[in-house]
């Protein structure tokens, strides 16, 4: 296992890591291993061997290194807590790939570390599944988003609501620095009170992996917040375009690098609602799937309080300049969602009139509760020569005035799109708007064989989420249609963070 690397986060101050013994499992097993990831890390093929099943089940790194917990703070639901951490995770190291990136080795459910907060240190293979399978449907749809290399059975139980077999889950990441390592950080420096001494190391790691052409520049860190404050701009939006409801935004769960993380009662909304929750914990809606963008700029905000000294000397100045380089993530994050909707539309590229007709599109959805998915398939097909019947269908149990604006619509854009160009925007269209989605009771129907031993579901989804944009085949049986939504007794109302 040579193309391991050591983790560079031990270049870091101590203050931000510690020791996480080996945990090893007792009868390590592959569940799933993703070949296709392995081959873009550059890791040798075949290389699914046993010496890799025990270290990513948990066991002792090669060459007699030291796997390491992560330290971070972080506000949840809007509540500070001090110190978080990696209770059920270790770093085993980093891969290059072939293009030079270097990503992290993460092990979530791989035992107890000293930041484990009720001691178990291990997850189910559940919610281990849960992340393999979105965590790969969100690459699979070109949003940033960590990965997933493997989830390896321990032979062990675990025990939340009831007994379930455990698991680990091997995470592959560009960074594993969240908003809340760099509050863990700042708030170590108050402490201390000499001065910004661990908060700055951070920033130098972050802007020497993240953002190397920053470094040494004139006023690189807050150029390095602004670079921080455009990723997440263009992820929120990225995930309004999918239908993608995070669920648990808190600080630390948001990535310097842009990246989707931690998976937890992530879902894909089914009917458009704007309120839409189904995270079990989050009973006032905090992650509601219109207040996504929202919280990113506040969870952005708390990370420019922790930067604050290192923008300027003068506390009025720095504040000044933290103010406005977050006022830049509103506008970027509304073109952003901008652009991606007029793409999913096939509108003609900032056309006057497309700011009042997608104003139009989220009134009717709202309205209708059409699918919100199929919304968009629907409306492709038609452009494609398609009946529009099946788009009006969408709406079929909406209140009366909500089908005739549907009819409207569909009429309306057939205007606004007409042009010499069309056939383009179409194409435009079919790369935006996926076909199959990692819908949630297809996602629950492949967890729950799974615990029962049975693998084909997961790997007929997991088959379908790599190549979302594909024409399907028709499917032998109707219940084998992914594309489809779920049907009344199919729906999923709530999901579970479940690590």
């Amino acid at each position: 296992m040579n193309f391991l690397h050591e983790t560079s986060y031990r270049g870091l101050p101590a203050e931000f890591f510690a020791a996480a013994p080996p945990s090893p499992a007792p009868s390590p097993h592959w569940i799933v291993f993703n070949d296709a990831l392995a081959a873009q890390l550059g890791l040798p093929e075949g290389d699914n061997t046993p010496q890799l099943l025990e270290l990513l089940a948990g066991g002792a790194p090669p060459q007699g290194g030291e796997n390491i917990a992560l330290a971070y703070s972080g506000h949840q639901f809007g509540q500070w807590n001090p110190l978080l951490g990696d209770g059920r995770a270790a770093m085993v190291g980093e891969i290059v790939a072939p293009d030079g990136i270097r990503y992290d080795v993460h092990l979530k459910g791989s035992g107890p570390t000293p930041f484990a907060r009720r001691g178990d240190g291990r997850a189910t293979l559940s919610a281990m599944l849960r992340e393999y399978i979105v965590s790969e449907a969100m690459a699979g749809l070109n949003i940033p988003t960590t990965r997933s290399l493997a989830v390896v059975g321990t032979g062990a139980l675990v025990y939340r609501e009831h007994v379930q077999p455990g698991a680990v889950l091997t995470r592959i990441a560009r960074s594993h620095v969240r908003v809340g390592t760099f509050q863990y950080a700042a708030n170590a420096d108050t402490r201390r009170g000499d001065g910004p001494r661990l908060t700055r190391a951070l920033a130098d790691h972050c802007i020497a992996r993240h953002f190397p052409d920053l470094a040494g520049a004139k006023d690189a860190y807050v150029s390095f917040y602004a670079g921080v404050v455009a990723r997440q701009a263009r992820l929120v939006a990225q995930w309004m375009l999918a239908g993608f409801i995070h669920g648990v935004m808190n600080t630390d769960n948001m990535s310097i690098a842009g990246e989707t993380i931690d998976f937890g009662p992530c879902a894909f909304m089914d009917s458009f609602n704007r309120r839409q929750v189904f995270s079990s914990i989050d009973a006032a809606g905090r992650y509601a799937f219109n207040r996504q963008a929202p919280i990113a700029s506040w969870n952005l905000a708390r990370l420019a309080e922790t930067l604050l000294p290192l923008f300027d000397e003068d506390d009025s100045v720095a504040l000044r300049r933290a103010q406005e380089t977050l006022e830049g993530f509103q506008p970027a994050y509304v073109a952003a969602l901008g652009q991606g909707l007029e793409r999913k539309l096939g509108l003609k590229p900032r056309d006057p009139g497309n700011e009042n007709f997608i104003g139009w599109l989220w009134r009717l959805l709202d309205a209708g509760k059409a699918d919100y998915t199929l919304f968009f398939r629907r409306l492709t097909q038609f452009g494609g020569g398609a009946n529009g019947q099946a788009f009006l269908d969408l709406f079929a149990e909406a209140p009366p005035e909500a089908r005739e604006d549907a009819a409207n619509f569909l009429t309306e854009w057939r205007a606004l799109t007409a042009g010499d160009d069309f056939a383009a925007r179409l194409a435009v269209m079919r790369a935006s708007n996926p076909i199959v989605i990692a819908r949630n009771h297809r996602v629950e129907q492949a967890l729950a064989s799974a615990n029962e031993g049975n693998l084909a579901p997961l790997k007929t989804l997991c088959a379908a989420l790599k190549n979302p944009f594909a024409e399907p085949d028709p499917p032998a049986r109707p219940e084998d249609d992914l594309e489809a939504p779920p049907r009344p007794d199919e729906r999923v109302l709530e999901t579970f963070c479940g690590t």
